[in-house]
Order: C-alpha cells, then sequence, then structure tokens
C-alpha cells in the first residue's frame, strides 16, 4: 500500500496542486490531458505513443514549449539495462543493420490498435536512436489472423545514414521474446530484452573464426529508471531523455507503416490450426 490519494477527475488533481504528472491514460485521451496539465504549468510525462496522431503530438510539443514545461514521452524500453549496453557496445561503430524480434501472445486489454502501435512503436525509435538517423523508406507487410487489426507486422526500414533494419512483431507467438541484434563493420551484438544477457562477437578472422564475450549489463529497473530520469529532467532544465519531437517522429513512421497503399494488410487468414510465429 503506498497510501496515495486518488481524484475522480484530472481537474480535481491539478487543482491539489501538483507539479509534475505522469499520463497513462489510453492514448486517445494523451492530448486532452497533456494540454490541461501543460495549461497549469505541469511537468509531464505521457506514455507511448505521444498521441493518437502526429497532429496531436505536434499539439503537445508547441504548447509545451510555449509554456516552458519539461515534456519527456515514455519510450521506457531505452531504460532497459540490455538496450544500454547494447547502445555502449555500438558507439562509434559504422552500423550495417538491425533486426529486432518483438512476439507474444494476444493481450485480451487490447482493442483500439494493433502490433505496429502497441508494440512496433517501441523499436521504430530504438532504430531511431540506436543509429541517431531519421528512417527516411517504409515496406511495411501486415496482416490479421486472429483480432480486428493488424497483429502480424513484417516492418523494413532504411535510414538516412544508409541503415537496414527490420521489426518482426506479432501476438500470435504463445510466449514474450524481445531480441535484438546489431551488425557493425566491426562487430555483431545480440541482445535478449527480457533476460537481459548482451553478447558481442567481434575480431573476425579471414578463416571465419571470431571471438565472443558477455557484455556487462546493469539492473536498473527501467521504469524507476526513467522516472528518475524525467525527475532530473524536471529540476535541471535540460532536454529530457527522451524529447516530445522523437516521441512525434517515432508515432509519425509508425502511422506510415499503417498508411501503406491498399491491400498491405491481407484479408484475414484461413481459420484452422492456430499459427506460432517467432
Amino acid at each position: 500500500m503506498l497510501d496515495c490519494k486518488t481524484y475522480a477527475t484530472v481537474e480535481e488533481l491539478l487543482d491539489a496542486g501538483v507539479d509534475a504528472v505522469t499520463i497513462a491514460a489510453p492514448t486517445h485521451l494523451h492530448r486532452d490531458v497533456s494540454l490541461a496539465c501543460i495549461a497549469r504549468k505541469i511537468h509531464v510525462l505521457v506514455e507511448k505513443p505521444i498521441a493518437s496522431s502526429v497532429e496531436e503530438g505536434r499539439e503537445i510539443v508547441n504548447a509545451a514549449k510555449t509554456a516552458g514545461v519539461t515534456l519527456m514521452v515514455g519510450h521506457v524500453e531505452r531504460f532497459n539495462p540490455a538496450v544500454a549496453a547494447i547502445k555502449q557496445a555500438i558507439k562509434g561503430e559504422e552500423i550495417l543493420s538491425i533486426a529486432i524480434t518483438r512476439v507474444g501472445p494476444f493481450p485480451p486489454r487490447m482493442s483500439n490498435v494493433g502490433v505496429v502501435i502497441d508494440l512496433a512503436v517501441h523499436d521504430i525509435d530504438l532504430i531511431r536512436w540506436f543509429t541517431e538517423s531519421d528512417i527516411v523508406d517504409v515496406q511495411p507487410q501486415l496482416a490479421s489472423a486472429v483480432a480486428e487489426r493488424e497483429d502480424i507486422a513484417l516492418l523494413q526500414f532504411r535510414t538516412a545514414s544508409g541503415v537496414l533494419a527490420h521489426i518482426n512483431t506479432n501476438w500470435l507467438t504463445p510466449f514474450k521474446a524481445r531480441n535484438v541484434t546489431v551488425a557493425t563493420r566491426g562487430k555483431y551484438v545480440q541482445g535478449d530484452l527480457l533476460t537481459r544477457q548482451v553478447t558481442e562477437c567481434f575480431g573476425f578472422q579471414r578463416d571465419g573464426s571470431y571471438s565472443m564475450r558477455h557484455l556487462s549489463v546493469g539492473h536498473d529497473e527501467p521504469l524507476r529508471a526513467e522516472l528518475l530520469a524525467f525527475l532530473d529532467a524536471v529540476r535541471s532544465g535540460n532536454a529530457p531523455a527522451v524529447t516530445g519531437e522523437e516521441g512525434v517522429a517515432s508515432l509519425e513512421i509508425a502511422i506510415k507503416c499503417l498508411e501503406a497503399p491498399a491491400g498491405a494488410i491481407a484479408a484475414p487468414l484461413r481459420k484452422g490450426p492456430r499459427a506460432v510465429a517467432s
């Protein structure tokens, strides 16, 4: 028991007097709740995706700038110690390709979005963060097997820096898997974001041999680390770890995946034994 006070409405909470808030409401409410807080000069950490549309996301960003308050977007995967270890391992490297798998069973709570907005937006953000480059080409393949919206997505990207990347995500796999691999000119890094194990292959020789080592990974709890980063940005006035602009950019790419030419979302798959993808 945390013995926290509860309020029936956002207005009651704001009237009680707060300096900063975390907005974890359904996505379609992000804009209105964020703007209500920003209008009161309250600092905002809004969960991903920043809003339901790029236009709403930009409205939040512009309002925060005008009000002079801190706005951070909750892309919590950046605070996963395994992700941090991968980021450090590829620092200064020429990245060639990135492959990310994020799969699991269908979440009964999910009804208003598919796997692209619910899951892939995490990895779109990671691709942009790892490469420090914008995504300029999007080639999505989407299908609906057991849900009303897309529950299978194979997404291919090219960044402005020339990195090729793809995301494999679905709600058909009976277990969760979160894996990232990054190939650079000098090494190959593979990380399991659930077990937080990161392996680096390096020192490639002409005979096909190479060296391998397990990298040191921290023990931070990602959500706690994210909240502490937000509070640090509020107190210091420095730019937050994930800016509103970054949140909007990742959302824009996710929406582009959904706005592919007609026919990209396939008809429901034939009924029969449930397929398992990985």
